[in-house]
């Protein structure tokens, strides 16, 4: 795929990008649980998300399975983010059903993509049930629902992926603790962090994959 083609189709996929996170505005603020985000916030992360998220597939050869997954993820992220970060807590609206979407998604790639989800799905639903057991202040029980799509996408990519995300989102979730200190805050969302390393670590995955 020449570089003129990419161009087109990651400047499709931002506009494209926008439009979802003009839905993703008008869906959180009819959710009996959702939120309010005032424009272009949805908008414009999305769009950024999309756009950046089908460049780092593209780039090289492309595998296009792992697209509709990428973009999926980078609106869930920014769809529940929102709602974490100014209301600290996440939709059931949105994190049950993220679950079978996922799987869904993880169609085109094969059933042993589908059946590695399900296994990352349950085990990392059952490591963070486990936390909020014995310390529900920690983790909510938002972020345990979430812990189940999230570790679906992870173990899509491959078991150590599981762990890498898990890593990465302690150390994105840690950096925005020390930030929110500073400023007298001490509640810290993890549902952001968890989002944010779920997606970087399976975008650069599809990226990888595409260039074998």
């Amino acid at each position: 795929m020449n570089s003129g083609t990419v161009l087109l189709i990651v400047a499709l996929a931002t506009v494209d990008g926008a439009v979802a996170g003009h839905g993703a505005r008008l869906l959180l603020a009819r959710l009996r649980r959702g939120a309010r985000v005032p424009p272009p916030w949805c908008e414009v992360a999305v769009a950024l998300v999309w756009g950046l998220g089908t460049a780092v597939v593209l780039r090289g050869g492309a595998d296009v399975r792992w697209l509709p997954l990428v973009l999926g993820l980078g609106w869930l992220l920014v769809a529940c983010g929102a709602v974490d970060v100014a209301h600290r807590r996440l939709p059931d609206a949105l994190t049950l059903p993220a679950v079978p979407a996922v799987l869904l998604l993880l169609v085109p790639l094969g059933f042993g993509a589908v059946l590695r989800a399900a296994g990352g799905a349950a085990l990392l639903l059952g490591a963070h049930a486990l936390v909020h057991l014995v310390s529900p202040r920690a983790l909510g029980a938002g972020d345990v629902k979430l812990a189940a799509p999230v570790g679906a996408v992870l173990a899509a990519v491959s078991w150590p992926a599981v762990l890498l995300g898990m890593v990465l989102a302690a150390l994105i979730s840690a950096t925005l603790a020390l930030v929110l200190l500073r400023r007298g805050r001490r509640e810290v969302p993890h549902g952001p962090s968890m989002l944010i390393a779920s997606w970087a670590v399976v975008a650069l995955a599809a990226g990888s994959f595409g260039t074998g």
